[in-house]
């Protein structure tokens, strides 16, 4: 493959994964790759009723708001 054809390349994956490009940085500095998260942060609007009722439940249970609607999400999306 031709040089410019991988620095393109090479530029695309950092734009879409900036997050593996930072660990790599890192690892150059200090000889150890960072701990990063598998996780994504995403914003969505819901009822404002209905937050603070699963804000509620959630603090009753002991659970963590994020883990329960992650746990939500797959249990839709196996269906």
């Amino acid at each position: 493959m031709p040089l410019d054809k991988v620095a393109k390349k090479a530029i695309e994956i950092i734009k879409r994964n900036p997050e593996y490009f930072e660990a790599l940085v890192e690892y150059e500095k200090t000889g150890k790759l960072p701990n990063f998260s598998y996780k994504k942060r995403i914003n969505f609007t819901i009822d404002a009723d209905t937050m603070i009722k699963f804000i509620e439940y959630c603090r009753k249970n002991a659970i963590k708001m994020s883990s329960k609607v992650e746990q939500l999400i797959r249990k839709e999306l196996s269906q």
